[in-house]
């Protein structure tokens, strides 16, 4: 067996799980703000950043599980992931508007921050999941350069207002970690994961 279902609608990681050679289908979450949000995304107060992400992480498993049941879709794994980046403690999620993705980007110039990527794997019956921990250092950014970079879409969604495998790789002095798990699926964690539920890769 090497099909699963993702539930994402995240193109990254569903390049990534090909790239492991992994048969996928999408099942999307309701994100859209017409209807109800399957996932409320504002981390709890004070909560730690690691249990914040994996925490994301298992709901969407959780939830892709009913989405799956109620579409009577057949039995398979199913993968929940979610990314954050942390810089010094805090949080910093997708930007709101443009003014947050400025103030993401002047915070994280010239300094290091973590990316922390969770998945959760579950067959319906048992889940299991580990969190990847990966340091960015960023040069020093100019504000000409966040301007464009802003003007050019690529911040709207990503965790942090960057994207590491566009443009805002431009950004990046160097990393210590997953390259993968900063795109959002760190593929050695997942491999391991998904062998535990049965899933062939090579």
């Amino acid at each position: 067996m090497n099909e699963i279902y993702l539930a994402s609608k995240s193109p990254r990681r569903l390049e990534l799980l090909q790239q492991m050679g992994v048969a996928c289908k999408m099942i999307l979450l309701r994100e859209d703000g017409g209807r109800m949000r399957d996932i409320d995304e504002d981390p709890l107060t004070s909560e730690n950043p690691f249990i914040y992400v994996e925490r994301m992480a298992k709901m969407k498993a959780d939830i892709g599980v009913l989405r799956a049941k109620q579409r009577a879709l057949p039995p398979m794994p199913l993968i929940g992931a979610d990314t954050t980046v942390v810089f010094n403690g805090t949080i910093l999620g997708k930007p709101k508007n443009a003014d947050d993705a400025v103030r993401m980007l002047k915070m994280l110039s010239g300094t290091t921050h973590e990316v922390l990527t969770a998945v959760a794997v579950t067959n319906g019956n048992r889940m299991l999941h580990d969190t990847s921990i990966t340091r960015v250092r960023f040069r020093d950014i100019t504000d000409s350069e966040i301007k464009n970079y802003i003007a050019s879409g690529e911040p709207t969604g990503k965790a942090g207002s960057y994207a590491i495998q566009g443009m805002g790789a431009v950004f990046v002095e160097r990393i210590e970690g997953s390259y993968s798990g900063v795109m959002g699926l760190p593929i050695y964690e997942t491999a391991i994961l998904l062998s535990r539920f049965g899933v062939q890769l090579l």
